[in-house]
């Protein structure tokens, strides 16, 4: 153990202290309770590369307990990386690159975006599939590395961690290394009074290897992680005694170290104690960068020997590396749908599967225990597992919560472009994942199947009401609703093509016919499907072919209605102004939607009318259900005139 080792716990612990301090903001606590476990995976285990942060084939670190940002933050300026001392100084400021809560940017060294407790835990493990599987592909020769993470009691509490810590158990997940910061301490006072059970036999029971080390023993703790490194298909987590805001005299093991400034005088005490000097603030002895610059030429060597055999592999690996990196655009034909074929959007968005899969070598995805009603299957006769990696389709298990943030640490590795899939109303379990995927730009893709209240029988606890307005509220999430089976297509493109945040595809269960194809008409977000001056009915999903219905009936009474599919507000919103007005018109507008109409008066107007639904559903035939609610053309044109007529 070296003096300078030493120095280098003190240092980012001091750290942690200074900047929370500065920004009268923050969490001191667990930066210097976690700092000796930091130094050792840094500073002997961890491969990454200053020079070329974004390397693909790096060790991946998630800080799920990202409250701790400062330590993360002051291992990457420490080692290299493009985080300035400045940066540290103004933690949690206007503009600063060192956020409250880590967000991600490989650039800077950071894998994503954590703070909600047991997203990283459960995005980690996505991670680390995605290694195994691109392993599989490739070959270790390029694919070679391995996913470590700091998890914290709350990210433990948190249901999500169960759900991913039973998947990495059953896929053998042998790269995924965890460190547990067991402190004993949450916001309100020592976790006896919530969390008692035995964490250890907890992970033990699914498949992990675990072993339990004192936190502040350097030493111990690099023993047990070179027996981490030995396993092959056993996911480790390493439980780490450690001390809250270890170091400081009045307040370690204290909850009001958690979430606040230790106070001037607590880190002068603290700095004394270590022999740092208390002033100036922010304060790092050249031998510390030393320590980390040495260090990192670990990862600087590896990388520039993984550069060497990439640049040796043979044609098929750079192919196949240049397929799923850098992927073309992707065009689908689909099987060809003839106009007035009826075909549930779920259905014609599986018959794609095949193509998908041919055209976009990094598809993978799975289903939460749903595929058959999903029909979300590349190959029915693999499935990803232990002994099949290289399968692409991915049984996730009744755990939609899990599957979300799994799917996201695919999409954050790079080289893959997966989905996971389940019945709409259950968006609600994976909305955190989902509300991630957005904020961190990543292109995950959700599927939502059985859309509306015209799944019929399985009643309102099975039926969509508020999900659509709920889900368009996430900034950057493109949520599209398609309406027939050519739409479906043009909606798979969409998805397969954003780079810069995910797309959500919302599919029925029932038929719908298949209309008159408009070329380039999603692709704009919403675009006109019969023309008419005196009233625009606007639909999406199963309503626009309704709105047709209606149409013809108002023709019938000589109003001549133009209809609208607008199956992506936000795609139609970044649509220049003319072209919106072009669509929608000057006519007085009607929205028609099976969900909530929360949000439809900012498309329709004050003077406009929104037929939805504002209340739960019923088990009943779909028919029933479009008789009840209003859903049929005879009612929808009623409204209609109804609202023309004053």
């Amino acid at each position: 153990m070296s003096s300078n080792e030493q120095l280098a716990v003190n240092t980012i612990k001091a750290l942690a202290m200074d900047a929370v301090q500065k920004a009268n903001s923050g969490h001191p606590g667990m930066p210097m309770g976690m700092a000796d476990i930091a130094v050792t995976l840094w500073s002997r285990f961890i491969r990454i590369d200053p020079d070329r942060p974004d390397w693909p084939d790096r060790d991946r670190f998630v800080l799920s307990n990202g409250h701790g940002s400062m330590l993360l933050y002051s291992l990457l300026h420490l080692s290299g990386f493009d985080l300035r001392l400045d940066d540290l100084k103004n933690f949690r400021q206007w503009g600063s690159h060192t956020a409250g809560h880590p967000e991600i940017d490989h650039k800077l060294g950071i894998e994503m975006t954590t703070g909600p407790l047991g997203q990283g835990f459960a995005t980690g493990v996505g991670m680390a599939i995605a290694e195994k599987h691109l392993q599989s592909r490739l070959g270790s020769d390029l694919v070679d590395h391995r996913t470590y993470g700091f998890v914290s009691d709350g990210d433990l509490m948190e249901g999500i961690s169960s759900e991913a810590a039973s998947m990495a158990g059953h896929f053998g997940l042998g790269k995924l290394i965890y460190l547990y910061d067991d402190n004993r301490i949450s916001i309100d006072g020592s976790t006896d009074i919530t969390f008692s059970e035995n964490v250890p036999a907890r992970f033990d029971a699914v498949g992990w290897h675990t072993e339990s080390v004192d936190g502040h023993d350097r030493e111990a703790i690099a023993e047990v992680l070179e027996t981490a490194i030995a396993e092959s298909d056993r996911p480790s987590l390493i439980v780490c005694r450690t001390h809250i805001a270890h170091g400081a005299p009045n307040l370690q093991d204290t909850a009001a170290s958690h979430g606040q400034p230790l106070g001037e005088e607590e880190i002068k005490l603290t700095k004394e104690a270590m022999g740092i000097p208390i002033d100036p603030s922010f304060w790092v002895d050249e031998a510390v960068y030393e320590f980390f610059a040495d260090a990192m030429g670990r990862g600087r060597n590896a990388s520039s020997r993984w550069q060497d055999r990439f640049d040796g592999a043979n044609e098929d690996q750079k192919n196949l590396w240049q397929a799923l990196h850098s992927p073309d655009e992707v065009t689908l034909q689909g099987p060809g749908f003839a106009t007035g074929d009826k075909l549930a959007s779920r259905a014609s968005s599986g018959k794609l599967f095949e193509e998908m899969a041919e055209k976009a070598p990094g598809f993978i995805g799975g289903s939460a225990d749903l595929a058959g009603s999903t029909k979300t299957a590349i190959d029915g006769s693999r499935l990803f597992s232990k002994e099949d990696p290289a399968a692409r389709d991915i049984p996730f298990g009744v755990r939609e919560h899990g599957m979300g943030a799994v799917v996201n640490g695919m999409a954050i590795h790079g080289g893959l472009k997966p989905y996971g899939a389940t019945f709409f109303v259950f968006s609600d379990y994976m909305r955190p994942a989902v509300r991630l995927s957005a904020l961190m730009e990543i292109p995950s893709i959700w599927v939502w199947t059985h859309d509306s209240i015209f799944l019929g029988e399985d009643g309102p606890t099975h039926q969509p009401i508020e999900h659509l307005a709920s889900l368009r509220a996430i900034p950057n999430l493109w949520v599209v609703r398609p309406a027939d089976a050519n739409e479906t297509v043009a909606a798979w493109e969409i998805a397969l093509n954003r780079p810069d945040g995910p797309v959500a595809l919302v599919l029925t269960r029932q038929g719908l016919s298949t209309l008159e194809p408009v070329s380039g008409g999603l692709a704009r977000g919403g675009y006109v499907v019969r023309d008419g001056s005196d009233v625009t009915l606007i639909g999406t999903g199963s309503e626009v072919g309704l709105c047709l219905e209606a149409a013809d009936l108002l023709a019938a009474q000589e109003i001549e209605a133009k209809v609208v599919s607008l199956p992506c507000m936000e795609i139609f919103r970044q649509q220049p102004p003319e072209y919106q007005a072009e669509v929608l018109g000057s006519a007085p507008r009607v929205s028609v939607e099976a969900g909530s109409t929360l949000g439809w008066a900012a498309v329709v107007g004050d003077d406009g009318l929104s037929i939805g639904i504002d209340h739960f559903g019923a088990s009943a035939p779909d028919t029933v259900l479009a008789e009840q609610f209003g859903f049929t053309a005879e009612s929808v044109s009623t409204r209609v005139l109804e609202h023309l007529r004053g």
